[in-house]
């Protein structure tokens, strides 16, 4: 006979509310529909912002009631108003929520894809194609405000963490560095401004690649880099001493990275280091991350092992392991011939 099994009736309120799907969709349709912005400023009555969204009435109140609950919104009897703690919610809050959560942005887009969790967990494979019938690139390419999101999004994600990677690594070891996948040049400007003896040259595509250019203009250091636009699936710039990959792997399955990868050591050359800056499973890496990068790109966050036999098929061995920051290590990789 199996065993009694006691029902902790707290602990099954506490499941249930983690398991709770009407919270995180309220507040991602209550971003995409810029609520906490347009109730900011003034107290607006349920009615009238049905009419300005030409929203159902009925359900718009559903919802505005449950932000009441949540404590996104206040009501009174002028109607509806952010408060302090919804004001987290606007766009220029700087914390990178909206393009979390407005579902017409790229994260809040790709998140939908948990929902076919079950997916990815049984075939490992991404269940961003399964959602939207392409995966997540192809959609930036061919929707610019989900490319233009993403830039954000990744800005946003480097911008405490800068200061953090320039200080955590001697970077003054190298005269010049490429940096793959950059982004919008935060990274690369916050090494070079600190070490005025480097030069960098960035590769990303357009137009990512166009926005870096900026960067490095506004930050005086325009005579010290060089900005391409491309792939880092074709050839990169050679000759440098030193190849930054910036959480770019993670996005990738393991075919992909070992593409990446071999781009890096063709151009970097025997002598030439291959340094990559990501969360590192079992380290700097969360869980939820973890099933983040399957669902949406098929991928995870490696563990130090991993990254170990991924880069020994390109004659690179791990040299060392860095924490730069409570988020992201640093693993720097010396070619085996070099």
């Amino acid at each position: 006979m199996p065993p009694l099994i006691f029902v902790d009736e707290q602990n099954s309120a506490a499941l249930r509310d983690l398991a709770d799907l009407a919270t995180p969709m309220a507040l991602r349709v209550a971003v995409t529909l810029g609520l906490p912005d347009r109730l900011r400023t003034e107290a607006v009555g349920g009615d009238v912002l049905a009419a300005e969204l030409g929203a159902s009435p009925v359900a718009l109140e559903l919802l505005l009631g449950h932000l009441v609950t949540l404590g996104v919104l206040g009501h009174g009897s002028d109607g509806y108003r952010t408060t302090g703690y919804g004001a987290a919610l606007c766009a220029d809050a700087g914390n990178g929520l909206v393009d979390l959560l407005d579902l017409h942005a790229a994260g809040g887009r790709a998140e939908l894809a948990f929902t076919e969790l079950l997916h990815s967990v049984t075939t490992g494979e991404a269940a961003y194609p399964r959602r939207y019938g392409q995966d997540f690139w192809a959609d930036l390419a061919e929707q610019p405000i989900l490319r233009e999101s993403f830039d954000r999004q990744m800005a946003h994600r480097f911008h405490d963490q800068v200061p953090q990677i320039v200080a955590g690594y001697d970077w003054g070891r190298f005269a010049t560095v490429v940096d793959v996948g950059g982004g919008r040049g935060a990274v690369l400007a916050g090494i070079l401004a600190a070490h005025p003896g480097m030069r960098g040259h960035l590769v990303d595509l357009d137009p990512t690649a166009a926005a870096a250019t900026r960067t490095f203009h506004t930050h005086g250091l325009s005579e010290r880099t060089r900005v391409s636009a491309g792939s880092f699936f074709d050839p990169l710039p050679a000759g440098a001493e030193a190849y930054l990959l910036s959480d770019i792997l993670h996005d990738w399955d393991d075919e992909h990275a070992h593409r990446i990868l071999s781009r890096c050591v063709e151009a970097a050359g025997p002598a030439g280091r291959v340094l990559i800056i990501e969360p590192v499973g079992g380290r700097r890496g969360e869980t939820a991350m973890d099933l983040a990068m399957l669902t949406i790109f098929g991928s995870r966050e490696r563990r130090v092992d991993e990254f170990r036999t991924l880069a020994s098929a390109h004659g690179l061995a791990l040299d060392h392991v860095t924490d730069l920051s409570d988020q992201r290590c640093l693993l720097e990789f010396r070619r085996t011939d070099g």
